[in-house]
């Protein structure tokens, strides 16, 4: 009588290891993005913060963005993207969107869109 085979067959666990080996560095050459993005919010964060309590000097906040952006170095995207808005209340806004990528194989390559909004309140 033949015995059932248990298990998985050498092929499968390499077809498994080579997709999750595709997820790991897709992860790693987006890592990069991922950390910049986080230095723009926190730059974002930190110049709000500064004017807090100000009436709304735009170009202190931008000066602000412009001390911080060369103590963070943030790369892929200049300061001066950043759009600086006045709401109906008169607080000011500050909002950027751009996107980043990072080759990934050959000629393909990731793209990821940033979105950011601070209210200096």
């Amino acid at each position: 009588m033949r015995q059932h085979q248990q298990g998985m067959t050498f092929i499968g666990l390499l077809c498994i290891l080579a997709l999750a080996g595709v997820v790991v560095y897709a992860g790693i050459r987006l890592a990069p993005l991922y950390l910049n993005y986080m230095k723009v919010a926190k730059t974002m964060e930190a110049a709000a913060a500064e004017y807090k309590s100000e009436s709304g000097d735009i170009q202190a906040v931008k000066t602000s963005l412009d001390r911080h952006w060369n103590i963070e170095d943030i790369t892929g995207i200049d300061y001066k993207q950043i759009e600086i808005t006045k709401d109906e209340n008169g607080s000011l806004q500050l909002h950027v969107a751009y996107d980043d990528s990072a080759p990934y194989v050959a000629n393909v390559s990731l793209v990821v869109h940033f979105e950011k909004t601070v209210k200096v309140q």
